[in-house]
Formats: C-alpha cells, structure tokens, sequence
C-alpha cells in the first residue's frame, strides 16, 4: 500500500507540475519542488522529534546514502534535463521506463533479491503498460539524438542505482532520508538554474510549487523509502512505475486532456501486473543470519530480544538491536529481515 500511494502521489503532481512548468525553467521547477520537500519534511521532522539531530546510521549507511543522493538527486536530474534537450518528448517519455527495468535487474542481478516468474510477468505487463501509455497518440517528431538518448538511459541507470543504494538504508528514519535527499538535490538544481540565467518568480507561484514538491516528492519519497524496507527494490520499481497512468488519468478527469488510443489498453496491462505482485505468495524454508541495526519495529517473531536501557512497553520503538539466527517457514517479501539466498 505504501508503494501504491507512492505512485498516486507521484503521480497525481506530474499534470499539476506541468502547470507550472509552462513559467518556469525545468531547472528552476525542479529545484523548487525538491527543495519545497526538503523544507517541508525538515518541518515535519522538529514537530515530531523537537530535534533535528540525524539518527544513528553507520559509516557504511553513510556510504549507501550518499552515493543514493548524489546519483539519484544531482546526477540524475541533469543527464535527464541534457538528454530531453536532445530528444523529443515522446522518445523521452518512453526511455524514461527504463529506469523500472533497470532497477529490477540490479536487484536481482546485483543485490541478490529473489525473482519469481510472477514477480518477474507482473513486473514486464507494467512496463508494457507505462510503454503503451507514453507512446499512445504521441507524434512521430524527428529523430531523437543518439546522445540525447544515451544521456536520459544513464540518468535512468542513475536512479536505478539510487533506488537500490536507498534500499540498504530504508531502515532508518524514512524523513530524514527523504528530507536529505530534497535539501541536497534542491539547492544543486536552483544554483545550476541560477547559473543558467533564471530567476525566481512571484513568491506564490514559489510556494505553490514547493507545496506541490512536499507532497509529490517528499511524502511520496518517504512512502517509496516505507516500501522499500517492506519489498525490495524490484518489486517497489514495479508499483511506483504505476504513476504514469495516474498522472494521465487526473489530467483526463481534472483538465480535460483526451482519452488517447492506449490508455485503457495501458491500464490493463498495469492492473494485472499490479495483481500479480499482489497475490504473490513466497514461502519457504529459510535462515536468518546474525545481524545488527536499528530500525522501528515491534516484538513479533523476528524481534525476540532483551533490552539494556528502561523501557516502558511501548510499541513500536526504535534501537540498535541484534538478531540470533533462526530457521523457521513463513510467506515474505524481501523486506528488511528477508535479504536471502535461494
């Protein structure tokens, strides 16, 4: 569900941000909308906690972090907002699935996550879907630019690698995360923007836009980061790559853009890939080596452990914990306790 509202979310501010972009520079609205998350989530984080202090992530989550922000918030951007100068809009909109692909296979390639052949048609019948609803009614145009094309696949790889680096710290705070990604990723954008000759427009078109950033980015990015600790990257790939279609839909219903030849057809296709990641049932014998983090949780089977501080029952909580290893059965997903082989 996580996942899925992520989507909505996403989704829901592309026809709202494509408003705004009519007046302001790609640059420029980019780094409103990542900074307004940024600001936003930072907010939300001093009223819940009365402290801005960074929760305890080790030197190696450091690492993953740093390596998810600088590829997915800074390089990323960039080679996309090169490659779409280069290239039509329609070519853009359909390299831009590659990032779903990507994601998926470095998972599963890369970073050991199980593939079933459900999870693996779920994910194909998404992609087709997202395929068919950017190429549906679209012009032919001219003929994209090799380099413009080669730049948007490699800001694909870009988040590719993002969305798997975030992974090995989604047990964290997911807002701070979050927030770190917006602060950084904003300011690198409106200095690149500024660079570039743009200036701010009227401060209620800037706070409409950043407003606009702290739902379609930032609290979508919290839900993505709640999703990732929950189903791996792959799988989270494969239901935020939903958001398209619920972009075009709220453009449809909300500012009356046409139905174009694909789109039922798109929708279809995303409803039973969507469906079959959901009834996906994974169950097997399997070991759970000894590990130690931090992350929130409750007492259930897989947090059966002592405390050495005063604790008053309350559920669920946050610590450094450690995990005995355990053999034992039971359906899972390839959340945060259940990074196994097969």
């Amino acid at each position: 569900m996580a996942a899925l509202a992520s989507a909505l979310l996403f989704g829901a501010s592309v026809p709202l941000a494509k408003l705004l972009a009519a007046s302001l520079s790609p640059v420029l609205l980019a780094g409103l909308l990542y900074l307004g998350s940024g600001i936003g989530l930072t907010v939300v984080r001093a009223i819940r906690d009365r402290s801005l202090a960074a929760p305890a992530i080790s030197g190696q989550q450091w690492c993953w972090l740093t390596g998810a922000i600088a590829l997915g918030g800074v390089l990323g951007p960039i080679l996309l907002l090169f490659g779409l100068a280069r290239t039509s809009a329609a070519d853009g909109s359909l390299l831009l699935n590659v990032e779903t692909v990507l994601t998926a296979v470095l998972a599963w390639v890369i970073f050991g996550e199980n593939a079933s052949r459900r999870v693996v048609l779920g994910l194909a019948l998404i992609v087709a879907g997202g395929i068919v609803l950017a190429s549906a009614g679209q012009p032919a145009g001219a003929a994209a630019s090799p380099v413009g094309s080669l730049a948007i696949a490699v800001a694909c790889l870009c988040w590719a690698l993002d969305n798997n680096l975030t992974r090995r710290v989604s047990g964290t705070d997911a807002f701070f995360i979050a927030a770190t990604k917006g602060w950084v990723a904003g300011i690198t954008n409106l200095v690149l923007a500024f660079a570039l000759g743009a200036r701010l427009p009227a401060w209620p078109m800037v706070a409409g836009a950043m407003a606009l950033g702290l739902a379609g980015y930032g609290i979508s990015l919290v839900l993505f980061v709640l999703a990732l600790r929950g189903l791996g990257s792959a799988r989270t790939a494969a239901y935020s790559a939903t958001a398209p279609f619920v972009g075009a839909a709220i453009a449809i219903a909300g500012f009356h853009e046409p139905i174009t030849s694909g789109f039922w057809l798109a929708a279809a296709l995303m409803a039973c890939g969507v469906w079959l990641h959901l009834t996906e049932r994974h169950d097997h014998v399997h070991t759970h080596a000894p590990i130690a983090h931090q992350h929130s949780h409750g007492h259930d089977e897989h947090h059966r452990h002592v405390h050495d501080f005063a604790w008053d029952g309350t559920e669920p909580h946050s610590h450094q914990h450690e995990h005995e290893p355990i053999t034992h059965r039971h359906p899972h997903a390839p959340d945060l306790h259940h990074r196994h082989g097969h």
